[in-house]
């Protein structure tokens, strides 16, 4: 709707060379480093169960909501308004802003589906009025920055967020009503699979990998590792750093055996390696990965 564009050119304007920095930053936020980010510190720092809660809630709405994307096909508002609105690609993405299946289409937004299905969930969780109002603000500040980026239309982040609680609903409601963890988790991995047929984007592939690779993790943790939630300052740094680590190590690794016009190429292809990709390093990080915890918590306490 033509409104919305206008919407969006009068932010921008107004924003003027602030609109880089700030929708960046707040982008950031419900991004794949930030969501990684966020969880990790919940899962590694917090509470263990929590945390891969939140993690089936926020890989299960990145699967759902590229399935929608790709049968609304919506064009994001700087390639249907060009002369009216400014493109900036999300952090880490280096595409160029023409390329479909990097950015993929704009309804509704992912980014303002995950800043709610984290954070009010987190919030409700925490049960803590300080924390409701950050996740309420936050979720809100993320959906206006994909406006600001010229990445989402405004009825494309009312649907995200309205999107996100129904996906947190549904993941929560399963939790609750189905008790067996590997049927429950079989669920959410049939329901994200007819998009193989066709999506073509390469958010549907990433999280579709990192859903695979997390119920995996979650199981193999269970089974071998079964790491414990710490209080130790230093050893809760020590876990999301070494995880970080891991994460680039091992995306820089999986990356060298093709070309970066392969990987880029949006073909088949491409897109089932980066599947692979994505669940393979999730696997290590969380199922393999805290097998190494029990070792952080000896240097915590000798640097304590």
């Amino acid at each position: 709707m033509a409104w919305e564009a206008g919407l969006i050119e009068w932010i921008q304007k107004a924003l003027g060379s602030f609109i880089g920095p700030v929708g960046k930053v707040l982008s950031f936020i419900a991004g794949e480093i930030g969501l990684l980010l966020l969880l990790l510190i919940v899962l590694f720092c917090w509470k263990k169960e929590t945390g891969k809660r939140l993690a089936l809630i926020i890989t299960a709405l990145n699967t759902w909501l590229p399935m929608l994307k790709a049968a609304v096909m919506r064009p994001r508002p700087f390639i249907e308004y060009p002369d009216r609105v400014q493109g900036i690609a999300d952090v880490g993405n280096n595409a160029s802003l023409d390329n479909v299946s990097a950015h993929g289409y704009s309804f509704p937004s992912t980014h303002s589906a995950s800043a709610v299905g984290l954070f009010i969930p987190l919030a409700n969780e925490v049960k803590k009025k300080w924390m409701w109002i950050v996740a309420i603000a936050l979720s809100f500040l993320v959906g206006v920055s994909r406006m600001v980026t010229g990445m989402h239309y405004l009825t494309d982040i009312l649907a995200g967020w309205a999107l996100g609680l129904v996906g947190a609903g549904i993941c929560l409601f399963l939790e609750a009503k189905v008790k067996n963890e590997w049927i429950r988790h079989l669920i959410l991995l049939v329901s994200v699979l007819p998009g193989l047929i066709f999506v073509r984007t390469e958010d549907y592939y990433t999280s579709l990998g990192l859903l695979i690779g997390l119920i995996a993790a979650i199981h193999f943790e269970e089974k071998f590792v079964n790491f414990r939630d710490t209080r130790n300052i230093w050893a809760m740094i020590l876990r999301v750093a070494g995880s970080f680590a891991i994460y680039y190590v091992l995306n820089t690794l999986l990356k060298m055996p093709f070309s970066k016009e392969f990987l880029a190429g949006g073909t088949m292809a491409a897109l089932l390696v980066r599947m692979a990709r994505y669940a393979i390093i999730i696997f290590v990080i969380i199922g393999v990965y805290p097998k190494a915890f029990p070792l952080f918590e000896k240097i915590g306490k000798k640097k304590q």
